[in-house]
């Protein structure tokens, strides 16, 4: 049996007092319960529980404008509630599809500013669930990485990796941000003209893997569509031609360049290079560059450099003359082993906090900031560099 008003001023007061506290607690946020981060804040709606720090402008707006329509709606009568709702059906569909474009939307810019997140392989009592490769990828911060010379080489690389072997891991959010983030890449090298070999390489191994999917749609896992994979792979298509046809703009300039520069000060550049490929590119400048880039001692020490001595007993290459051709032997070396990979800058793993991070070297110095809300007494002990494939290698469970 329900409770028993002895008046109707006491039955409106009860339902004013209910309608009240509804409306109070659907603007009430809800914090994490994890004690070791601030959690996330949510707002209540009718769609369900929805982010205030909402990183679309007009889903934010679209948010607010349902909460006030809620909670004008409270303190209508019950005449005028029922116009409102037959209405307010109508609003809600055209919403809804408007969402529903908004997000189907590939050309939408869904990108998130997150500089940590915390990597949990199970459940605790603190956090429940567990972090998977694609919703890192769309929680930290690779947008604003590319823009940074430091970190972009790694977060290209990053990307051929998962093209090769993890693109249908990541979920249709995840896969949406991936070729976000790609077109956003490629505009920068089109405008720049900077990197385009590293682009050209991950366009053709993402290629190569969209062509295998689409034929074998059905047997392998495909997120969305197969209609949307198809504009994807015309779209990388359209991309490669764009590259191809390329056209370095000459630079004018009366200052000092490169060709004027001594002989030892050019050995001296051409021996900071770990790649063979930018030797043999820059050695195409000028004659002078094309007989430096030819050293044999050069090749020596890059071989040295990347691969274990035993390597190269498994794989003498002579030359005419008796003596070892230490460049063919750099590209044959680098067919069968791995080569050491070098960044100006990666992501960053706390060892105990197990939190992923991007590290800003700037902050730390001023500020003595880790990056995120590390807790050990000394925190630069406990970070570790995390290459590509250490990084897909976290979420590998």
């Amino acid at each position: 049996m329900g409770p028993t008003f002895r008046s109707l001023e006491n039955y409106i007061l009860a339902v004013v007092v209910q309608r009240s506290f509804l409306c109070m607690r659907e603007a009430m946020p809800f914090l994490g319960q994890d004690w070791r981060s601030p959690g996330w804040r949510w707002i209540k709606t009718e769609d369900g529980w929805k982010r205030c720090e909402s990183f679309s402008p007009e889903l934010e707006d679209e948010n607010s404008q349902l909460n006030n329509n809620i909670s004008h709606a409270v303190i209508l009568t019950d005449d005028e509630e029922e116009e409102i709702y037959r209405t307010e059906d109508c609003e809600f569909a055209a919403k809804k599809r408007k969402k529903e474009h908004f997000w189907n939307s590939t050309k939408s810019q869904c990108f998130y500013s997150e500089k940590w997140i915390y990597v949990h392989k199970e459940s605790t009592r603190e956090r429940h669930g567990y972090c998977t490769l694609g919703e890192a990828f769309n929680r930290l911060d690779f947008s604003s990485a590319i823009q940074d010379i430091r970190r972009f080489n790694y977060v290209v690389k990053l990307l051929q990796l998962i093209a090769k072997s993890q693109l249908t891991s990541l979920s249709g959010a995840a896969q949406k941000n991936y070729f976000n983030i790609l077109d956003k890449i490629v505009r920068k090298v089109l405008e720049d003209q900077h990197n385009p070999r590293l682009i050209k390489d991950l366009l053709q191994d993402l290629s190569s893997t969209l062509c295998i999917l689409i034929r074998g749609v059905g047997k392998s896992v495909l997120v969305g569509n197969i209609n949307i994979w198809i504009c994807r792979l015309e779209t990388i298509l359209t991309w490669q031609q764009q590259l191809k046809n390329l056209q370095m703009n000459k630079q004018v300039n009366n200052g000092l360049t490169l060709s004027d520069l001594p002989l030892h000060m050019l050995n001296n550049i051409l021996y900071r290079f770990s790649d063979g490929w930018d030797i043999i590119m820059l050695g195409q400048v000028t004659p002078t560059l094309y007989m430096l880039s030819e050293d044999r001692q050069l090749w020596k020490k890059l071989c040295q450099y990347h691969f274990a001595e035993k390597q190269f007993c498994r794989h003498l290459i002579l030359s005419e003359k008796g003596h070892i051709d230490w460049k063919l032997m750099y590209f044959a070396l680098q067919k069968c082993y791995p080569i050491k990979e070098q960044y100006g800058d990666t992501l960053q793993f706390c060892r105990h906090c197990s939190i992923l991070f991007w590290k800003d070297y700037h902050l730390a110095l001023l500020l003595k900031d880790t990056g995120h809300p590390c807790t050990a007494n000394d925190p630069d002990t406990c970070f570790m560099p995390v290459s590509p494939q250490h990084f897909i290698d976290l979420f590998k469970f």
